[in-house]
């Protein structure tokens, strides 16, 4: 799975949103933060977050992901947030615990 586009459609899904005018990538440290510019300087947080989180969804939807996000601030009608899509961990060995994803059960 390329998260380059699981990107691209999560960025193109909030565009296309009512209250945003522009969204974009940035990566700092290895670290990927949403810069969000609102149409308007009065928006609430809240709406925001339920945006970014709709948008998530449905670009995930199919795909074993999820996302995390977390405000980290904001100027006027730029809003910033650390957003990650995050991929699951697999097991690589067997614990003995009889858990229904063992590595055990995977074809070879």
């Amino acid at each position: 799975m390329d998260l380059d586009i699981i990107w691209l459609n999560f960025l193109t899904a909030l565009e296309q949103s009512a209250s945003i005018i522009e969204a974009k990538r940035m990566v700092y440290a290895g670290i990927p933060f949403l810069y969000i510019t609102a149409k308007e300087n009065d928006i609430r947080l809240g709406e925001l977050e339920r945006e970014i989180a709709l948008s998530a969804g449905a670009v995930m939807k199919g795909h074993q992901l999820h996302s995390k996000t977390q405000f980290i601030r904001n100027e006027a009608a730029l809003f910033v947030f650390k957003h990650r899509f995050l991929v699951p961990q697999r097991k690589m060995f067997c614990c003995g615990n009889e858990c229904a994803d063992c590595i055990r059960f995977l074809p070879s």
